[in-house]
């Protein structure tokens, strides 16, 4: 339990940290003064303030933040200019970077991770191992030694991008794109409702086993992964706004705190090194989801503020301060809400095992 806390901690701090330096570095570039940095939320446990920022450590791990001077931009009055070094002050686009910086920082880290794991464990390609007697894709005609290089058109690169479109199709036909001994071929494929997993099959299964990646391969390979769970994080998004997922399906801290646990559990027997690649690819899922879920144009979050800022630069002025902070205040309730009900799903993931 405590291992899993301490790993929890880590694996939270090391997405946060990466996310809040994005907005810390680009204002620092643009002549923005950042008035606090912190990881956490709450009450402050520790703090030390260097130059103009005060760094935070907080009680609960549920968030971080950026402070920039004057950012909310509540605090000017009607017509007057914002003072020199705040965020209102610097032009729309260095506001823009400012803004966009966090999410791309979180998918420079994953990608960083993801560099380590294929250098180190090698991928799978989408090479068919064996097919299963009377499955769907023994019946449409594919073999062991095919290749997967489409579905509905879509290039696959991973054996996992293969499994996650199958999985998440719903079970409808696919157009897969194969390759055999040089030739290109296609066929259709209707997934097989598995009750035991409650999943979609098609009856193909890889025994090729990871392949060592080198040279400039390691860094497109590399992509691949991080692409891989993008994907994912956008078919899950999607799934829950269709309804095939439902708002009983997300997870918070605890969940997460979970996930981490019993990782660690399964991995510890293989020693040091097979935990800590499993835990950097924990980072890797988290912190693309955590980037993307970031640029989303709800209010309160980064998206929401980009969004502002691409309405000043059509429209050539900023939306009034008030109306804007309105407008992430009501936001930023209804995320508490969420936060609320994603706790109460953990808690009860919890209670019933």
């Amino acid at each position: 339990m405590v291992i899993t806390i301490i790993l929890f901690l880590i694996i939270f701090t090391i997405m946060v940290v990466a996310h809040e330096l994005g907005h810390f570095l680009l204002a620092k570039a643009n002549g923005i003064r950042v008035k606090e940095f912190f990881v956490g939320m709450g009450p402050t446990l520790f703090h030390v303030k260097k130059g103009e920022t005060v760094y935070s450590l907080k009680l609960l791990p549920l968030g971080g933040a950026c402070v920039f001077d004057g950012e909310d931009g509540m605090d000017l009055k009607e017509g007057e200019a914002p003072k020199e070094g705040s965020f209102p002050a610097a032009n729309v686009w260095a506001r823009i970077a400012t803004v966009i910086a966090g999410p791309i920082f979180n998918f420079i880290l994953a990608y960083m991770f993801s560099l380590i794991i294929v250098a180190a464990c090698g991928v799978t390609l989408p090479t068919i191992g064996s097919v299963t007697d009377g499955g769907a894709a023994q019946e449409a005609g594919l073999q062991a030694g095919d290749v997967i290089t489409r579905v509905d058109g879509k290039r696959i690169h991973l054996f996992s991008e293969f499994s996650m479109y199958v999985g998440l199709n719903g079970g409808k036909e696919l157009t897969v794109e194969y390759d055999r001994n040089g030739s290109r071929n296609t066929v259709t494929v209707t997934p097989i409702y598995d009750e035991t997993d409650a999943r979609y099959y098609i009856g193909i299964v890889s025994t090729q086993g990871a392949q060592a990646v080198k040279g400039l391969h390691l860094f497109q390979y590399s992509a691949y992964e991080v692409k891989y769970w993008v994907d994912l994080t956008f078919k899950s998004l999607g799934m829950l706004v269709t309804g095939q997922a439902s708002i009983k399906d997300l997870g918070g801290p605890i969940a997460i705190a979970q996930t981490v646990g019993e990782t660690y559990e399964a991995t510890a027997p293989s020693g040091f090194v097979t935990v800590l690649l499993n835990m950097m690819n924990l980072v890797v899922l988290l912190s693309v989801n955590l980037g993307i879920l970031n640029l989303l144009p709800l209010p309160a979050l980064d998206g929401g503020r980009l969004l502002f800022m691409l309405i000043e630069v059509v429209r050539g002025k900023p939306v009034p301060p008030e109306k804007e902070g309105l407008v992430h205040f009501i936001g930023m309730a209804a995320l508490l809400v969420l936060m609320v009900v994603v706790m109460y799903n953990d808690m009860m993931r919890l209670i019933t095992g």
